[in-house]
């Protein structure tokens, strides 16, 4: 009875994980794990906070329309971010971090 309701409950909590990929385009799942490049401009930086603004064109790869949107950045990203600049950038990981920047 215990491994039931133990195989249960995992069952349970890995539910909402797999229904994230599940519907996820092949071309989307690679992006993510491979780095998608995109371009925009930046909106604005918050190296205290991990995060940068960026308003950027579509990103066909990830079936995004052109948007404005706040994400992670590693540091190394945010170093080289400068607000109001053109930039292409790199998004990888399964929460699209940006792990890229560079001017254009």
């Amino acid at each position: 009875m215990k491994v039931l309701l133990a195989a249960t409950a995992a069952v349970l909590i890995a539910s909402p994980a797999l229904a994230q990929t599940a519907g996820a385009s092949p071309a989307a799942a690679q992006a993510a794990t491979a780095g998608t490049k995109a371009t925009g401009e930046i909106k604005s930086i918050d190296a205290k906070a991990g995060t940068v603004t960026i308003h950027h064109s579509p990103i066909p790869a990830l079936g995004w329309p052109a948007m404005t949107m706040t994400f992670k950045a590693t540091p190394d990203a945010l170093k080289v971010a400068k607000s109001g600049q053109t930039v292409s950038f790199t998004l990888k990981g399964p929460e699209n971090q940006v792990v890229a920047i560079e001017p254009k």
